[in-house]
């Protein structure tokens, strides 16, 4: 158990995606708003949306959220290890904001339990700090295959003597299967550390769930503490691509191309959230259409996802597509791929050389040192199908392991507040290392661009506050429905009872 005092809980899933970080990011600002210090905590986290703290260390984007939900400097104290996979068996292992190295499964394995030490410092410093701490667990604690020198579910809530929420996903079918089995399977000693279950995304009347809840409670002696109703909140997902339901017919279309190992597709929530805008993320050639633009994002494997685009012959449509005047923009991987050649003599993703798109006269080298800073500045583009861009200002950071230098026959995208310039951009072909390109000024003034190459009115569209302050308002919008859905005073119990 740690030394230190602040009260912890702990919310833990049935399986990955059961909404154990919404859960989380709803507490911390519960709790926030209750007037404590609070912060996030999760041990590992495996995904390939990161976040660049105003120290220029890297963090699980979900981590970082929570902590903008309880209004906290993100911090890589919240999320000492991020794991991010580079392919089937392996993933950079990045421990305390900085890259260790690359390792496969087996590898890392055997080396998890040496990461005990750096846990619970990185906890205790947050518990000095805070005076409640939201800890989230990682897939699910009944994966009994690597309950051996846990470090995510159960193993963390021995470490710190936490009480143990359990959410459950009804939404997927089978929510007493869910519950009843992961509670079943695990040691007695662990089952004691659940002290409530959460069922979360329901649709419908709870009236007719109560005869289950009873019986659930009956066979495993866990209260259930709420029913919490499927959330159509605009949150930025820890790892996945959200492919939001077009409510009507909006004019514009926007193809984002769906890597197979895609990085911080939350920079493309803000275009989704624009009303003439409809972002589609595009996985094979039928997909494609006739997009009114084009954007390749960031990618962990820059490398392999281009071979991917060329073999399904995605690299083609989207070459005809420049080609045809389409305006094509790349970030970060996505910008390393319109290039022309591709080198990596240090062995740091693949190895050895390969043609790039060719679509911006740019070479890039990759090398072992991460380029991890915060940037903030405005788009500059010279004139032609991104000049009304220019002005535009952004507030981003930029995480990658190459260098790529434009040719001659380019001008600069952006112009950061230092002075320098990055980025490049030809004739309708853009690219930028810059995450978070879209989060102020840049989507509106977008969708403006594209509205009237189309031809199409150009009426002002509903103004909306940018990206910080739209996420404050859904968090707050949270903290109503769980305060709706949750036993509040419950919660409240399990916080009082820890010394």
């Amino acid at each position: 158990m740690s030394s230190a005092m602040a009260k912890r809980i702990m919310i833990q899933g049935t399986m990955s995606s059961a909404g154990k970080s919404l859960i989380a990011t709803g507490l911390c600002r519960i709790f926030h708003q209750d007037g404590y210090r609070v912060a996030p905590f999760k041990s590992q986290n495996m995904a390939l949306n990161s976040f660049i703290t105003e120290d220029g260390l890297e963090m699980g984007r979900a981590q970082a959220v929570q902590a903008q939900a309880a209004c906290a400097e993100p911090s890589v104290r919240m999320n000492p290890i991020l794991l991010k996979p580079c392919t089937d068996m392996g993933s950079q292992v990045i421990v305390n904001g900085e890259a260790v190295g690359v390792m496969h499964a087996e590898e890392y394995y055997r080396y998890r339990p040496s990461l005990r030490g750096t846990i619970r410092q990185a906890f205790d410093l947050l518990a000095q700090e805070y005076e409640r701490i939201v800890i989230e667990g990682a897939g699910s604690p009944a994966e009994i295959n690597l309950n051996q020198d846990d470090l995510v579910n159960m193993g963390i809530a021995d470490m710190f003597d936490a009480p143990v929420l359990l959410t459950a996903d009804i939404d997927r079918g089978g929510v007493f299967a869910q519950i009843y089995g992961t509670i079943m399977l695990l040691p007695p000693a662990w089952r004691k550390r659940i002290r409530g279950v959460i069922i979360n995304k329901f649709r419908g009347d709870v009236e007719i769930l109560r005869p289950g809840l009873r019986m659930i409670e009956e066979l495993t002696g866990v209260p259930v503490i709420g029913v919490v109703p499927y959330l159509q909140l605009d949150i930025d997902e820890e790892d996945s691509v959200i492919q939001r339901e077009n409510k009507g017919r909006r004019p514009l279309e926007i193809a984002v191309i769906r890597f197979p190992r895609i990085s911080n597709s939350t920079d493309f929530n803000p275009l989704q959230r624009r009303p003439a805008v409809y972002v589609r993320y595009v996985g094979r050639p039928a997909e494609f259409g006739r997009p009114d633009m084009v954007i390749l994002p960031g990618t962990k494997s820059t490398m392999a996802d281009l071979e991917w685009m060329r073999q399904n012959g995605l690299e083609a449509l989207v070459q005809k597509a420049a080609a045809a005047g389409t305006p094509v923009l790349g970030i970060c991987g996505g910008y390393q791929m319109l290039g022309e050649r591709l080198s990596d003599p240090e062995g740091t993703e693949r190895g050895g050389e390969m043609r790039g798109m060719g679509l911006l006269p740019l070479e890039t080298v990759f090398a072992a040192r991460k380029t991890r800073l915060r940037s903030e500045g405005v788009i500059e583009p010279p004139e032609g199908i991104f000049g009304p861009l220019a002005g535009a200002a952004f507030s981003g950071y930029q995480i990658h392991m190459g260098i790529s230098t434009p040719g001659k026959d380019t001008a600069p995208f952006c112009r950061l507040a230092d002075g320098s310039v990055e980025g490049a951009v030809r004739g309708n072909v853009a690219g930028t290392y810059l995450h978070g390109l879209f989060d102020r000024d840049a989507a509106a003034a977008l969708e403006k661009l594209l509205l009237s190459r189309r031809g199409l009115s150009c009426e002002e569209p509903v103004q909306e506050t940018d990206t910080a302050s739209f996420l404050q308002g859904q968090y707050d919008l949270l903290a109503v429905a769980l305060r709706e859905s949750l036993d509040m005073s419950r919660i409240e119990e399990i916080l009082a009872e820890q010394v």
